[in-house]
């Protein structure tokens, strides 16, 4: 049988591939590898839905497909390592979440394809030169979207009464969240709401940011997504919680590990997207002549019994518009 090798991963590798992945053939088994800068199993919900998006066309892990996975586990700098060890491999294509496992896999190799599922800012991480017709060989799914910092505050000011004062927890070690915070700092000044930055870069630093928060006593907190942050959504809830802090997040997860709300991209439906990148990639088409696609579908979800607990009332207003209410 003429085995191919075909990988999802978030970093790269040296090597001379050709830019489009040949036509399947009967009995061909593609090797698919999986790189994230997070945790392993951080979203066992989310590994389903992959693994349901690529059932639907057609590539079954064990029949025509193989994973080999691997995560930095949040220390970024194993990234180009695990990359080089996956390219190894000799992988066909390169899938890649988040927005430092793709730039780790374009600066290994610039023949291998690579499938972007949730990268932050591409043009401006320099991950593709157009969104249109990136021409190299990374396309994929954006998480970008340039406005959801205003409404993410409008919405948590509709909450909660007299907002003043936000702490915005965000990993500084990230292209996207830099850019994020500074929309957020931009949307905060034209609402009159003073934002206190709470830098992590790396597991250890939670404990400080948190710390920090008991002292500046914010009247909310506000999170920006990335891998760092959402392999940590449990502890950032649960320090939410304690301390009877309000919050706004960026992605359902949160809210329903029991946060207050949040507002975001649909990862689903930007993790069952990508699939479809690969799977004609796989088929071959060049990845440069795929255009890289932004969120479009986005959702507002509530946690009334988190609402309950705090105290708080949600305004029909704002519960009009949610596309789930946990209760």
């Amino acid at each position: 049988m003429n085995r191919r090798t075909f990988v999802i991963l978030a970093a790269g590798g040296t090597a001379a591939w050709p830019l489009a992945a040949s036509a399947q053939q009967p009995g061909n088994e593609f090797r698919v590898g999986v790189l994230n800068a997070g945790a392993e199993a951080s979203n066992p919900a989310l590994d389903a839905v992959s693994r349901e998006a690529f059932e639907k066309l057609d590539w079954f892990e064990g029949k025509n497909i193989t994973f080999e996975r691997r995560y930095a586990a949040n220390h970024p700098d194993r990234l180009p390592e695990l990359a080089a060890e996956l390219v190894c491999l000799k992988v066909d294509l390169i899938m890649a979440g988040g927005t430092l496992a793709p730039l780790a896999a374009k600066r290994a190799t610039t023949t291998i394809p690579i499938v972007m599922t949730t990268a932050g800012d591409p043009v401006g991480s320099g991950l593709v030169s157009n969104l249109a017709r990136p021409e190299a060989n990374v396309t994929g799914l954006s998480f970008m979207s340039p406005d959801l910092a205003g409404k993410r505050l409008q919405l948590l000011e509709e909450v909660v009464p007299r907002l003043a004062r936000v702490a915005v927890l965000w990993d500084a070690a990230n292209p996207y969240p830099a850019v994020a915070f500074k929309e957020t700092q931009r949307a905060a000044k034209i609402l009159g709401i003073e934002v206190q930055s709470l830098e992590v870069r790396g597991p250890d630093d939670f404990a400080g940011a948190f710390e920090a928060m008991k002292r500046q006593q914010p009247d909310a907190l506000f999170s920006i997504g990335d891998p760092l942050i959402s392999d940590f959504r449990k502890q950032i809830v649960d320090f939410a919680s304690t301390q009877r802090l309000p919050a706004m997040y960026p992605l359902k997860e949160y809210t329903e590990a029991g946060g207050l709300m949040s507002y975001g991209a649909s990862i689903s439906d930007l993790v069952r997207r990508a699939a479809g990148y690969v799977d004609k990639i796989l088929k071959g088409a060049k990845p440069g002549d795929l255009p890289v696609e932004q969120p479009t579908r986005f959702e507002l979800v509530i946690n009334l019994k988190t609402a309950k607990a705090l105290g708080l009332t949600i305004p029909p207003s704002v519960l009009g518009l949610a596309d789930e209410v946990i209760e």
